[in-house]
């Protein structure tokens, strides 16, 4: 049987735990590998992967039987796009073991059982629901060992001193739902050997640093809005750690946002990484610090504008289309991400054939829309609030859109910023994007409230105009 439909079974434990960390440090010896590929052997790898993902989903997925009836032979571009919607709507004919129904799965996600594997052989994790069409995710054996390689392979590229022996001290900063995969991550290689700190985002502020305090990481991994926050504790002089690498995931990482980290722990400490539950880490920064190296090896990448045609590199994508090449449990084919990407125009000077992520600039539901200015509507793309929010001293913010007025939610102490000053910034903003600016309203809150996964929304949109 091919490895990608390898079928061990799994479980909880000591054994368990060895069996999960020796399947990954197998995967990661592979990836490394393929790290030194040329272009032409990534290109010829991605048409050999993908030939083999489809034969698979034909002969197994009966979504996929009917999907693509009639294009077997075609090129992957001119395939059907697959929505959340879809996956939500047809999973059980997408999922390729027939004995997995969607009934089964949520009530296992719903126990909290986390790392107890499904039917004994699969990892369960869920997509984000952005949209509102949250859906499991299913991982094998052996695809669970590549996404839990796919999250130790940024050590390489961030500079990172781990060997086998001695490992860096890591403190994790995100969610801990039993269902979240960072949370599944931690709890499936659980051991001495990978000495980690987990910390729930949503804990008080203070038993987070507490905790940071008393680990002292020499590796922290959270949030871009936590980094943020983390970053003016450590100013105050209440958080008291030295972190050689921050990493930073899961939401846009700014220009000022990165400075604000920076200046607290030193230029270049800070890398982003891009994932998401469909398929682990996608992409991370290295040590050149010109972009996200994207694991071409894992998966395919397509950005594209809003009818999913390709847009050139240097070019912002409206969303992503991601071909997960390893996941043969649960096929993700031309899957639509609402992520807007642009890829870079030039290689990384670091000689990584991986095409390069130049910048990831939010999600298409953040974007706001109000009236134009001489007709219509304006659509205002998120990065408009992030460049002046993220530069403000605060502790975090949300922009909230309700009918016809706008609401800039605060955390952090009222009085460090001039209100009037905050509110005319926005409101020159959208006028040079060509919108009629709302009524804008200034709250302050004791924290910004984090969804079920632990990040922030920080563009919500409660009923456009």
């Amino acid at each position: 049987m091919n490895a990608q439909v390898k079928m061990a079974t799994l479980g909880t434990g000591r054994l368990a735990t060895y069996r999960n960390i020796a399947g990954m440090l197998l995967a990661l010896r592979r990836l490394r590998g393929q790290e030194q590929w040329s272009r032409q052997q990534v290109d010829a790898y991605q048409t050999q992967a993908l030939q083999r993902l489809r034969s698979y989903a034909y002969a197994h997925s009966p979504f996929y039987q009917r999907f693509h009836r009639g294009l077997a032979h075609h090129p992957l571009q001119d395939l059907p796009v697959l929505t959340k919607t879809l996956l939500h709507d047809f999973f059980d004919e997408i999922v390729t073991d027939r004995a997995v129904r969607r009934e089964l799965v949520t009530e296992h996600i719903r126990s909290g059982r986390g790392p107890q594997p499904l039917l004994g052989r699969y990892v369960v994790t869920a997509t984000s629901g952005t949209t509102g069409n949250s859906s499991p995710i299913l991982y094998n054996s052996h695809e669970w060992a590549t996404v839990l390689a796919s999250f130790t392979r940024y050590e390489r590229h961030i500079g990172s001193l781990a060997g086998m022996i001695q490992r860096p001290k890591l403190a994790v900063v995100a969610s801990t739902t039993a269902w979240h995969i960072s949370a599944l991550i931690g709890s499936t290689v659980r051991s001495s050997w990978l000495p980690m700190l987990r910390v729930d985002v949503g804990e008080p502020l203070e038993s987070i640093v507490e905790q940071l305090n008393r680990w002292q990481p020499a590796v922290l991994a959270t949030y871009a809005s936590m980094a943020g926050i983390l970053a003016e504790e450590q100013r105050a002089g209440r958080l008291r750690i030295a972190p050689a690498r921050i990493v930073s995931s899961a939401e846009v990482l700014t220009p000022q946002l990165r400075q604000r980290i920076e200046t607290v722990w030193g230029t270049g400490t800070v890398f982003n990484q891009y994932g998401a539950s469909e398929g682990g880490t996608f992409a991370v920064e290295c040590t050149s610090h010109c972009g996200l190296h994207l694991f071409e090896d894992l998966v395919i990448f397509e950005v594209v504008d809003r009818q999913n045609r390709p847009v050139p590199s240097g070019v912002y994508g409206e969303k992503v289309l991601l071909t997960v090449l390893f996941n043969y449990t649960l096929p993700l084919i031309r899957y639509e991400l609402s992520d807007s990407v642009r890829l870079a125009t030039t290689p990384c000077p670091c000689g990584c054939a991986f095409a390069l992520i130049e910048n990831i600039q939010g999600r298409l539901e953040e974007v706001l829309r109000f009236p134009g200015q001489d007709s219509g509507t304006v659509a205002t793309h998120p990065m408009v609030f992030y460049r002046i929010l993220d530069a403000t001293p605060v502790q975090g913010w949300q922009v909230v859109q309700e009918g016809e007025q706008l609401r800039l939610c605060l955390s952090g102490t009222p009085g460090v910023i001039d209100e009037p000053a905050l509110i005319a910034m926005v409101r020159s903003a959208l006028e040079r994007q060509g919108a009629l600016p709302p009524p804008i309203t200034i709250e302050w809150q004791d924290e910004i409230v984090r969804g079920a996964t632990g990040k922030a929304s920080r563009i919500v949109a409660t009923r456009q105009l």
